[in-house]
């Protein structure tokens, strides 16, 4: 049976749809049947819900058309509370039905909350006023836990720091990243009003790399064409703390080589030359070998394209090696404003 888009029928019959899917939300129906069911939007079907809850059935009768007319406007305090609210939380938070902080879901928080409807126009000016505008978000795991992340930037880390001055070690910090010989992003010069074209090789190259960067402005790196593996990680560890005459903290993410049994058989025979550990879950941003890694891509993106695997790896050598040869470049990555907590140490 086809579906039926309630947005296509008449007043009356949007009507009806209203009332009967409040109806079937009460009669214990979950909101993705019901929203399946009569052919609307969860947003569309959170508003009827909130609509109902204020003002019963009548609150679902069919609306007049034209431009939805105000009901007030906010006072000093009240916008003061709005844009606390969108700075500091997500909507998710307050139970709002919207991934990001639209217009539209801004213009509900304010009905739910104080009771007054602006339009969508009003409601554009008074952000320009605010001061928000249109942004792309960063996207971050919904698994992230704030205070953890918080508790590794105040506790853990500094704990770690202290150990690594008594035991007069040096940190290095961990990755891994794979990179592809189409992966060709940026911009290209070409006639004004043609859109360059970049055509896709079928003969695609690609390898992985393991890297760490360290808080002394040092840097260690190992290209390889297979898969992660344990023997991949132990022998870029065993090159890692070759003819070293200091001990090596090093810290990485949560990945499941780094945890492996066979790992930590070898790492409980080099307790005296090195001790991993590890970041908080789905928090990459405060690893600054993660910047290593967007450097080595867009220095990529101006060297020659090669479609053979010998000439692809050497352009990446010679790409990684010339940002280890600049302890300058690698220092910097540390004054990034997510790793102050490091860089306050230093």
């Amino acid at each position: 049976m086809p579906k039926t888009d309630a947005r296509k029928l008449g007043s009356e019959a949007q009507e009806v749809i209203r009332k009967r899917a409040v109806k079937a939300l009460e009669k214990g129906k979950k909101e993705r049947e019901v929203c399946e069911l009569f052919g609307v939007s969860r947003v569309a079907l959170y508003k009827w819900k909130v609509l109902y809850k204020k003002g019963g059935l009548k609150a679902l009768n069919k609306k007049t058309q034209g431009r939805p007319k105000e009901s007030g406007k906010l006072v000093g305090w009240q916008a003061a509370w709005i844009v606390r609210t969108i700075t500091d939380k997500c909507p998710d938070q307050l139970k709002l039905p919207w991934g990001l902080w639209t217009r539209d879901c801004i213009r509900e928080l304010i009905k739910q909350k104080f009771g007054v409807e602006l339009s969508r126009s009003s409601m554009s000016r008074l952000l320009k006023k605010w001061g928000f505008t249109p942004q792309k978000p960063i996207r971050r795991a919904y698994e992230r836990n704030p205070e953890v992340i918080s508790k590794w930037m105040t506790e853990t880390y500094p704990k770690i720091h202290k150990k690594a001055k008594l035991e007069k070690a040096v940190i290095h910090w961990g990755d891994e990243m794979g990179v592809k010989s189409t992966d060709q992003v940026g911009r290209s010069f070409s006639r004004k009003g043609r859109t360059p074209v970049v055509s896709n090789s079928t003969k695609r190259q690609s390898c992985n790399m393991i890297s760490t960067v360290a808080n002394n402005g040092t840097s260690r790196f190992m290209i390889f064409e297979e898969s992660f593996t344990i023997d991949i990680f132990l022998s870029f560890l065993r090159k890692l703390i070759a003819k070293q005459d200091h001990k090596i903290f090093l810290i990485l993410d949560n990945h499941r080589v780094h945890h492996a049994k066979r790992v930590q058989k070898w790492l409980e025979k080099h307790t005296n030359k090195i001790e991993l550990f590890f970041l908080p879950p789905y928090a990459p941003e405060l690893n600054p070998d993660e910047l290593l890694n967007q450097t080595v891509k867009q220095k990529l993106r101006h060297k020659p394209v090669f479609t053979d695997t010998k000439r692809f790896k050497k352009n990446l050598h010679n790409c990684v090696r010339s940002i280890q040869r600049s302890s300058r470049i690698i220092k910097r990555f540390f004054d990034k404003q997510e790793l102050a907590y490091i860089s306050d140490l230093l």
